[in-house]
């Protein structure tokens, strides 16, 4: 993580190597495993120092967002800017392969695995049409106004690409203030549209680097076939996990299976010139779905708890990192900022316009063309798609990408207007960030979502089945395992009163029954949590609930097989 001592070689090709663009035309990629930070005095700052630096920026950035009831990402980039503006941080950079190649795969599995099969279908033409189409079209205004200020056509486009997608980590930070729905549209478009713009990035940076015109011919098939074969290693990838998953029954191995899985998904996509994003999303959902019948309690857990802590620190440190970059960004720019402003602002307003617009006008042309009834149960008023709307942050990834923009062509002149668009992009991305995050709980409460009208009857579902599978299958199952007859007639009398109380209310009270001999207990408690997870993934696999309730009550499930198994207490 170092800036080098030339401009002239800073932030080389990280992405272009990994998409590719042409060997002998793009320089060699800085390095991001160097040992050192060098700083503005000539001293180092080791990786220990500046991971001890983010995380307790991380802390105290916490505690005031806590206190001041602002949203996290908002501190943190404030933070991080101060930071970078002191001369002993004034050099540390965003490693652009960091993010790409590392940060990115994790997240976006980590929010993959989190993502509702069902709600995905249900809503998969608006999360098409946000993570597709409109990506180009922002990408494509955008286009206009920067080849309005002097920059080719092709670097132009490039420059759309990377400010067109929204950013999945501050989306996971506002989604969970929204209904169901919502949550899962802003979730999967921010998943999806990374992988659109970046493969819009390396067409347009091939063509800018090579000098010549954008073949949009040769530029939609690539476009299709990085989607397919995205896709396509994907899944064959969350297939081999599940398989190796199977074969593996260590928890501590399950779980490093678990850690490589992204990485697993993200190389291969990249090596063959296909969308690694796409990968890792469809990696994530399909293991997400497989799951719940393969992965063992313990393991689970504390996969859960894992990937819980690491996506958190993952996203918070990336906040950090792009606030420590405006310091470079601002030298860099030396003496151009009233462009970089002028053109800065009004690539911003293009980008939260465009959303706006396009979130106003294509419900009315679906209302148009699609009247069935079903559709019409699924409409929202204007004031409802308002924070969707909005909603529109940009971040780490658009500044990676700006980062790795390659310095000279191939015929080693630089590369036109470098400086410019990442000065643009971070000015995007700080105006997105502060003005539509710090206005978007407002923006929110002004909606007035209405609350999800299924969930709690859904989780009320799942339960009373689970339920009632349980007090079905507990005869057979005591009979099984020889259990006492006093066993069986305690255990019914316990679960037939939750039954009672979760067909009465909904819920159940905090007594659970008392407890004979756990010892005793066990085993037959044991066969009848696995009756239980049965019966609520068989309603999850006919879509009478979805992959949230699913993941609710398999978690208390399996806290419960946990304790009665003493799988904590066991080195497996």
């Amino acid at each position: 993580m170092e800036r080098s001592d030339t401009k002239a070689s800073t932030h080389s090709r990280p992405l272009s190597e990994a998409i590719r663009i042409t060997p002998a035309s793009v320089p060699a990629s800085i390095s991001t495993h160097r040992k050192h930070i060098r700083t503005a005095e000539g001293t180092h700052m080791n990786g220990l120092e500046l991971a001890v630096l983010v995380g307790s920026v991380i802390v105290v950035g916490g505690w005031i967002a806590e206190r001041i009831h602002v949203s996290p990402p908002i501190v943190l980039l404030v933070l991080g800017g101060i930071l970078g503006f002191i001369p002993l941080f004034s050099e540390v950079e965003l490693p652009p392969d960091l993010v790409l190649l590392l940060f990115l795969p994790a997240l976006l599995y980590w929010e993959a695995l989190n993502t509702s099969w069902r709600e995905i279908r249900r809503n998969a033409r608006v999360i098409l049409l946000q993570s597709i189409p409109l990506v180009l079209v922002t990408a494509g205004v955008v286009a206009l106004i920067g080849h309005a200020f002097g920059l080719p056509w092709s670097v132009a486009i490039a420059l759309g690409a990377i400010v067109a997608p929204t950013d999945a980590t501050a989306m996971a930070s506002v989604a969970g203030r929204l209904p169901r729905r919502f949550q899962t549209i802003l979730r999967t478009e921010s998943l999806i549209n990374d992988g659109t713009a970046l493969a819009l990035y390396s067409v347009a940076v091939a063509a800018a680097v090579l000098e010549r015109d954008i073949n949009f011919g040769e530029g939609t098939l690539r476009f299709v076939a990085s989607y397919a074969g995205g896709i396509a290693i994907g899944a064959a990838i969350a297939f081999l996990a599940i398989g190796l998953r199977k074969l593996v029954r260590g928890r501590l191995l399950v779980n490093t299976i678990s850690v490589l899985t992204p990485f697993l998904a993200y190389l291969p996509a990249e090596l063959v010139h296909v969308s690694g994003v796409v990968a890792v999303v469809t990696t994530g959902l399909v293991v997400g779905h497989f799951g719940p019948t393969v992965i063992m309690a313990s393991a689970r857990n504390q996969a859960y708890s894992f990937w819980g802590l690491t996506s958190f620190l993952l996203n918070c440190t990336l906040f950090v990192l792009v606030g420590l970059q405006l310091h470079s960004v601002v030298e860099d720019i030396d003496g151009d900022w009233d462009v970089a402003l002028a053109l800065g602002l009004l690539v911003t307003l293009a980008v939260i316009l465009v959303r706006i617009v396009w979130g106003y006008t294509t419900p009315y042309i679906i209302r148009v063309l699609d009247r069935r009834p079903s559709q019409r149960l699924r409409r929202v008023g204007a004031r409802q798609r308002l924070p969707i709307a909005w909603a529109g942050f940009r971040g780490a990834v658009s500044l990676a990408a700006a980062l790795a923009l390659p310095t000279t062509l191939e015929n080693g002149d630089a590369f036109p207007g470098r400086d410019l668009i990442i000065a643009v992009t971070t000015i995007v991305i700080l105006v997105t960030l502060i003005v539509q995050g710090s206005t978007m709980a407002a923006i929110v409460r002004f909606g007035q979502l209405p609350p999800d009208p299924t969930e709690a009857a859904e989780f009320k579902l799942a339960e009373v089945t689970a339920l009632k599978a349980v007090v079905e299958a507990l005869p057979a199952e005591a009979e099984r395992l020889n259990a006492p007859d006093e066993l069986r007639d305690l255990l019914n009398q316990e679960y037939t009163r939750r039954l009672e109380e979760f067909e009465h209310d909904g819920e159940e009270s905090e007594a659970q029954g008392a407890a004979a001999d756990v010892d005793r207990e066990a085993p037959l408690r044991l066969a009848l949590l696995s009756v239980k997870r049965s019966a609520v993934i068989k309603l999850r696999n006919s879509n009478e609930i979805d992959d949230t309730i699913l993941r609710r009550i398999q978690s208390r499930i399996d806290l419960e097989e946990i304790r009665l198994s003493r799988a904590t207490s066991e080195d497996e």
